[in-house]
């Protein structure tokens, strides 16, 4: 595929191995250079797809980096609308941005999510040494006094680290989310270090951020944001157990045009379940440290649709979008 220019971006097409001059191959946009999330997902989740003979040919990966996923999104709702051969990768980066009008104005129905089959679930975490020995503890205690608790997070005010400690506190009965201090520092290490030292008494972030941390036993974790204990950690208990019904991680997922029919919808769909059942996608959320997380279909649809309706009331709430 030729270099392309499309709304002032460049757009460099990789192409995967085996589908090259294969016009019936179907393609997965990674919206992100290679090597990052989104270029895993389409790779790993192509791949699967070819060897376990859900598609036919292998799966052709194009990236498409710009504007934080934008470029890519764009693209497919004014050039793909109705290609029933591409998927598109996706992750809770991608609902908080259309949450925030980070995209320009476009929209998250624009396209049909199809589903999340692995995560990077999202953490509470203290000091080992911290009074909170539960994530009612400190949450009761931000409500109490807000001024007294200071979360530190690896994304900056307004990000999905921030967002996460505002759903938690939402269900806790804070009515004011303005008042929860909250400091963005330069990634999870960073936030866990400003905990460990006193500087903040709880930290916010993703659970492969607080492994090594956990081990060495300089933290304690109060509270895991997934559907059920991750493997591996069973004794850290998930929100919802304490009554904080909050399921918030970085997902890895896909997308399609919405102009497909539903028989193309559905054909994706089925794909995506059969990757989430094989032992090629197990070794692979192990290899990669992400943690089960099947939503499909309608199922996946509904649950990225209260995502970005919460997200985009909390960002008007604390300033970050009008």
């Amino acid at each position: 595929m030729n270099l392309k220019i499309f709304r002032g971006f460049a757009v460099a097409a990789v192409v995967s191995v085996g589908a090259a001059g294969s016009a019936a191959a179907a393609e997965c946009i990674a919206p992100a250079n290679p090597g990052g999330g989104w270029d895993f997902t389409c790779r790993t989740i192509g791949k699967i797809m070819h060897d376990i003979g859900v598609v036919d040919q292998p799966i052709q990966v194009t990236n498409m980096a710009g504007g934080g996923g934008g470029l890519a999104f764009s693209h497919v709702v004014t050039k793909r609308d109705d290609d029933p051969e591409l998927i598109v990768a996706a992750s809770s980066a991608t609902a908080t941005r259309l949450a925030q009008n980070a995209y320009g104005g476009l929209t998250a129905d624009q396209v049909r999510f199809l589903g999340a089959i692995g995560v990077d679930p999202g953490v509470i975490a203290v000091a080992a040494d911290s009074p909170h020995m539960s994530l009612n503890d400190l949450l009761d205690a931000v409500v109490a006094d807000p001024a007294s608790v200071t979360f530190a997070g690896g994304s900056a005010v307004g990000g999905f680290d921030h967002l996460k400690v505002l759903m938690a506190l939402n269900r806790a009965g804070l009515t004011d989310i303005r008042t929860v201090k909250y400091i963005g520092v330069d990634g999870g290490a960073d936030a866990i270090t400003q905990t460990i030292g006193g500087h903040t008494q709880a930290m916010t972030g993703d659970i492969s951020e607080v492994v090594g941390f956990l081990k060495a036993g300089e933290i304690r974790v109060l509270a895991v944001f997934a559907d059920e204990r991750v493997p591996g950690f069973e004794d850290i208990p998930t929100a919802r157990e304490q009554g904080i019904d909050v399921v918030a991680g970085n997902w890895r997922g896909l997308y399609v045009p919405k102009g497909i029919s539903d028989e193309d919808y559905m054909k994706w769909s089925n794909a995506l379940q059969a990757v989430a059942d094989s032992d090629a996608w197990a070794e692979a959320m192990a290899a990669r440290g992400l943690a089960p997380f099947n939503k499909v279909g309608d199922d996946f649809q509904n649950y990225v649709n209260a995502v970005v309706a919460e997200i985009e009331q909390m960002s008007r709430e604390i300033g970050v979008i009008q």
